[in-house]
Formats: C-alpha cells, sequence, structure tokens
C-alpha cells in the first residue's frame, strides 16, 4: 500500500513536470510527437472533423473501454475519440504515463466514468497547469450503489419470500462479501462504478457524453444527438432483450468472482453473490471462501463465473470444490486480443453475457 501511494506521488510530480513543459512547448514538433502515440496498442481511433469554435477539430480522451465505445458512438466522424487505457489491460492498474499527459494537455476533453473507476484522475486534475481537458464524468446525475448494496438488496428479497434458510445462508454470504469489500472499497471511494453493465444507465452515460460534446462543439450538436438517438435505441433493444430473457430464469442469484454486476442485478431482479468485492484483483480470505462454497452448496449453484483480464483461480478453486463448471461473465471493462480479432463491441459482449446468465440462472 505505502508503494502504490508513493508510486502515485511520484508520478504527480512527474506529470507536473510534464505538463508544464507541454503548456509552454511549440505546437508542431510536439504534435507530430503525439501523432504517432495518437491511438494505444489496442489500435483504437475514431475518426475527425468536428471543430470547437471553428478553429481545429474536437479531440476527446476517454478512459477505459465502455467509454470509448459510447463516445465514439456519439462523436461519429465529427470528432477524434482516443482511449487511453491499452486493450488487454484491467483500467484499475493503469496510470498516465508522461506521454499520456501530453497527450491530455492537447485535447479538449477527458471523458471518465467517474464514481471512482479511475483511480488516477486526481493526480491529473492536480497536474494540470493549462485548465485542459475539460474533465467529463458520464456516470454523474446517476443515483450510485454503495458496494455491497446489491447483496443486501437480494437478501431483503429473499427474507420477503419467506425462505428463512436461504435467506440466512445469503446473509452469511453477504456479510462476507461485504466485510470484504469494506476493506477494498476505497479504491472506488466505497462507491460501485459499474453503472455501463446496466444497458439503461448506459443510455443515460451515453446522453450525458451527447451533452458535453455539444457543449463543447455546439456546431455539430444536431449530429451528436443523432448519433446519440441512434446507438440509444440499440442499448434499448439490449435492455429489453435482457428484461425478456431474464424475466422467467428459474433461479434469481449467481457467483461472480468481482462484485461488478451490481447495477445489472438490480436491474434485472437478480442478486450478486460475489467472491470479491469491487477491486478485481483481491483475493478472499480462508474464511470468505467457505461462507462462498457453503452459499453454493445449499443453493445447488452449478456455474461460477469469473471475468476476462484478471486471474481464474479463485473462481476455479470454487469449482472445483463443489464440482461446478466455470464460465465468462464480462465486465467489460476492456477488449482483449482475441476481441478485437472478433470484432467484438460493448453490444455483443453484452449479449454474451445474457447467454451466460439464462444458461446459469436456468440449470
Amino acid at each position: 500500500m505505502n508503494l502504490r501511494i508513493a508510486k502515485r506521488a511520484a508520478a504527480a510530480v512527474g506529470l507536473s513536470l510534464v505538463l508544464t513543459i507541454a503548456g509552454c512547448g511549440g505546437g508542431g514538433q510536439q504534435a507530430g510527437g503525439n501523432a504517432a502515440n495518437s491511438t494505444n496498442a489496442a489500435g483504437y481511433a475514431a475518426g475527425s472533423g468536428g471543430t470547437v469554435n471553428g478553429e481545429h477539430p474536437l479531440r476527446i480522451q476517454t478512459s477505459f473501454y465502455p467509454i470509448y465505445e459510447f463516445t465514439k458512438q456519439v462523436a461519429g466522424d465529427f470528432a477524434t475519440v482516443e482511449l487511453l487505457v491499452p486493450g488487454g489491460m484491467e483500467p484499475h492498474d493503469w496510470e498516465p504515463s508522461p506521454q499520456d499527459i501530453r497527450k491530455l494537455a492537447e485535447s479538449d476533453l477527458l471523458i471518465v466514468n467517474g464514481a471512482g473507476m479511475e483511480s488516477w484522475l486526481e493526480q491529473v486534475e492536480a497536474s494540470s497547469a493549462s485548465g485542459k481537458p475539460e474533465i467529463v464524468e458520464a456516470s454523474e446525475g446517476i443515483t450510485l450503489m454503495e458496494g455491497g448494496e446489491e447483496e443486501e438488496h437480494g437478501q431483503e428479497e429473499e427474507q420477503a419470500d419467506g425462505d428463512e434458510h436461504a435467506a440466512e445462508s445469503e446473509a452469511d454470504s453477504g456479510e462476507a462479501a461485504h466485510n470484504h469489500d469494506h476493506d477494498h472499497d476505497h479504491d472506488h471511494g466505497g462507491l460501485d462504478p459499474h453503472v455501463w453493465l446496466s444497458p439503461a444507465l448506459a443510455v443515460q452515460e451515453v446522453r450525458r457524453i451527447e451533452a458535453a460534446l455539444a457543449q463543447a462543439d455546439p456546431e455539430h450538436a444536431a449530429d451528436y444527438k443523432q448519433n446519440a438517438d441512434a446507438y440509444a435505441d440499440q442499448l434499448e433493444q439490449l435492455n429489453q432483450e435482457f428484461v425478456e430473457g431474464l424475466a422467467n430464469a428459474k433461479r434469481k442469484d449467481f457467483i461472480t468472482q468481482h462484485a461488478a454486476f451490481g447495477y445489472l442485478a438490480r436491474e434485472y431482479g437478480l442478486t450478486q453473490v460475489p467472491i470479491a468485492g469491487l477491486a478485481p484483483d483481491q483475493e478472499p480470505s480462508a474464511e470468505q471462501m467457505t461462507e462462498i462454497v457453503k452459499f453454493a452448496k445449499e443453493h445447488q449453484v452449478k456455474t461460477i463465473f469469473f471475468e476476462t483480464l484478471v486471474s481464474s483461480k479463485v473462481a476455479e478453486t470454487i469449482a472445483r470444490e463443489i464440482g461446478a463448471k466455470t464460465a465468462v461473465l464480462n465486465p467489460i471493462e476492456g477488449l482483449t486480443a482475441e476481441d478485437e480479432t472478433a470484432g467484438e463491441d460493448y453490444l455483443s459482449l453484452m449479449r454474451q453475457n445474457l447467454d451466460a446468465l439464462k444458461a446459469a440462472l436456468n440449470e
């Protein structure tokens, strides 16, 4: 923990120096150096053409994949959209480099999810000498859940159904998960940032992004609205598929490696039982593992979900213990190389999540 704090402190000092240099330097040579970095290792980029006060194309940086995808869909061909976190990297592990800070200093907008997802954001804000870029939180205006809130919600519903034994078992498991969350929720300020995993809330993020682009580039406000309308329609269709696909599921609870699916669970009447808390790389204690195994056995869980970008070892251990199988439930925090090759995107990966949930909840 001390090492992480020291690393961030050192990074903040370095970023401040970089921003000072970026603010004082000329335009041509530095811009040419950034051209090679206009896309990250995953190769993401979107078109150009929008203008800011009729002077230059609107340049937008985005924090991690879903925010990039939403922004790209709204921007269309009227702005340049770039992704900071490289494909295949867990965004919780990412820190901005000096090159990233130079790009930020030369950009008009930085669009982030917010809600504590971007732990490095304070470094950028503290180091900015030029007032650029303007920072936009896509989750602004959405009522956020506290870490562990979704498990408590699910426990109350089971108690209302009168199944005292199941409720007590889930309460024990939920309490363990909640206590485990408490040790790590500082990474997100105690709030659950994973709003993009609810298609209904993804629509709200898209609308927030639309408003930000329209304000920054009013010349193309109508274009941004048209693009946002079209993508929101696709998200509404996705939401309806989740409603219909999960409405008659035999069971409502599912065990997942990372407590990323609270908003999705709440939206569709499900109960998430996470092995770990909001931080995807944390490992549960032996006691917490025992509680999850107990819950899985008592509820006859046949699938333990793990996710991409982090180790599946804990989920596989629990699955072996109870004789269950494992399957992917993707938090879509970034695309893998395989996802890119297959042409996957937010919509297709969410449909894969729906298929995985339907299979597990109807076993």
